[in-house]
């Protein structure tokens, strides 16, 4: 049994196209094949920053309604946004339930190992593995944080200078784009599979708020997904439509293929 949890949240972006995120968060659930699609009532407003964090008060509030959502579900969960900030909760209900044995495998155009107050715009989704890793703005993270070891990035072709001291110091394994079927490689374990739409390359999917040119092909991303034989939770992120994409759409659609179990 497969649900699609939709959490429309917007505000972790600082994009201008930012609030086209929520209704990607439902166009991507509708494209997805699920038994059952939970919507999470997410808050509204506040554009502030606070110790670093845009509408940090909007998100924490997201937080709290996404885990409230996720503990009355029994199935295997897709999660879709939205900004990849959707994903803290999933994640730290994945990492609750399966302890040092997950693996989080990050598929990203950006790592998102920014800090709180390194951003001057203050976007969270630019802190959200940084944020798993307990090294994030407190009132967003987890209880029960990840080690550096249980951590993936992959498709990785930006990020800024601040991000790269940080992966150096952790030790992080990092994969760009050409060595992407690498970081698949010997995960055997309860994998959680983070997809940001902004990995593909843009000239085939261009809907997302930060594209990055020379990006992953849709196809060889969904095959080496589907190749992965224990995975425990996923997310689709970032989908930021101007306007109905029958290609666009198709991608979603073998990507949800894909990671569907």
């Amino acid at each position: 049994m497969t649900t699609v949890l939709c959490v429309p949240q917007w505000q972790g972006s600082a994009s201008e196209k930012a609030p086209l995120l929520a209704p990607g968060a439902h166009r991507t659930a509708e494209l997805l094949q699920a038994d059952t699609v939970v919507s999470v009532p997410v808050a509204h407003g506040g554009n502030d920053i606070t110790d670093g964090i845009r509408a940090r008060g909007v998100l924490v509030e997201n937080l709290r309604l996404t885990g409230e959502a996720l503990a009355g579900i029994d199935d295997f969960v897709i999660t879709v946004g939205g900004d990849c900030g959707v994903d803290i909760a999933p994640i730290a209900a994945a990492r609750q339930r399966y302890g040092d044995q997950l693996t989080v495998l990050w598929i990203d155009a950006h790592p998102d190992v920014y800090g709180p107050g390194e951003l001057p715009s203050g976007a969270f989704h630019g802190m959200v593995v940084r944020t798993l890793l307990g090294d994030g703005p407190a009132l967003l993270t987890p209880a029960q944080t990840l080690a550096p070891a249980q951590v993936i990035l992959a498709g990785v072709r930006a990020g800024g200078a601040s991000e790269r001291d940080y992966l150096r110091k952790t030790g992080l394994r990092v994969h760009g784009v050409d060595e992407l079927a690498k970081a698949f490689d010997g995960l055997s374990g309860p994998t959680y599979v983070h997809v940001d739409l902004d990995v593909l390359d843009p000239a085939e999917f261009g809907s997302v708020c930060y594209p990055e040119p020379h990006g992953v092909r849709s196809s060889d991303l969904a095959d080496l997904i589907s190749r992965l034989d224990n995975v425990v939770g996923a997310a689709i992120t970032e989908h930021a439509p101007a306007a109905d994409n029958p290609g666009e759409a198709d991608v979603i659609r073998h990507l949800g293929a894909a990671l569907r179990r």
